[in-house]
């Protein structure tokens, strides 16, 4: 019986399988590498049922792949992408050699940025934490180098408008520890918007100078030391979603 939840475009059929990426998939369709039902297919808007059809990349067929999910401590200076067009290290760098099936990161860190990272083979658990109707906490630990009062305290907890007129949320803030000339404070996050935290302390005239995302949901980074990666269990993956 067709579902629309195994019905799905050509190129996201072969991402749901855990083959490739969804624009990689897109190019092997359109080279003709691809064929539905053992028919050629070069059509990226075909409709395919993966409950019944039958997918060949290069003539083999695509079984579904073994789910992976992986936390990795992303180091500062790689972005977090496969690819890169101006030739960075990305976060890929910490795989080399040692995981060898398609993985992509659940969201991202920008590259100043650093801590916990997600990866997977898994769309649809991407998906479950990317959607900002599941509210999935974000903690993040960011040095800032100036004290903070509990004026600004007070006004980030309400919302900062950056310089575009978007009002930029948080769950929660508070103090971690002060310095003579900076302090490091924990922000919680139940929606991310591209450079949410470091956008609202630019738009106060407060520079970030380290930011650390410590945990996603209740499953913390812990002493995974920089650039180590594990693999996460299902007692893992019910603390990402855990209330």
């Amino acid at each position: 019986m067709k579902t629309l939840k195994n019905i799905h475009s050509l190129p996201r059929a072969i991402s749901k399988l855990g083959y490739c990426s969804r624009s990689q998939a897109l190019q092997l369709t359109l080279a003709g590498r691809v064929k539905v039902n053992s028919k050629i297919c070069r059509d990226p808007h075909r409709r395919v049922d993966l409950s019944k059809d039958k997918i060949e990349i290069d003539n083999q067929v695509i079984q579904p792949a073994e789910k992976i999910y992986i936390a990795l401590n992303k180091p500062r200076g790689l972005v977090t992408t496969l690819n890169d067009e101006k030739n960075r290290e990305t976060v890929y760098k910490c795989f080399k050699n040692k995981i060898h099936s398609y993985i992509f990161p659940v969201g991202r860190l920008d590259k100043a940025s650093e801590g916990l990272l997600l990866f997977t083979n898994d769309t649809d658990f991407a998906e479950k934490i990317l959607n900002p109707e599941n509210h999935i906490e974000k903690t993040y630990h960011v040095q800032i180098n100036k004290k903070l009062d509990d004026t600004i305290i007070d006004l980030i907890r309400k919302g900062v408008k950056d310089k575009d007129g978007e009002i930029l949320p948080v769950k929660s803030i508070k103090i971690l520890r002060i310095g003579q000339k900076n302090c490091w404070v924990e922000i919680v996050l139940d929606e991310g918007k591209n450079r949410h935290i470091r956008r609202i302390f630019e738009s106060l005239g407060i520079e970030v100078l380290r930011l650390i995302r410590t945990a996603i949901g209740n499953l913390e980074l812990g002493d995974l030391k920089k650039g180590e990666f594990r693999f996460l269990n299902e007692n893992d993956l019910k603390r990402i979603f855990a209330r």
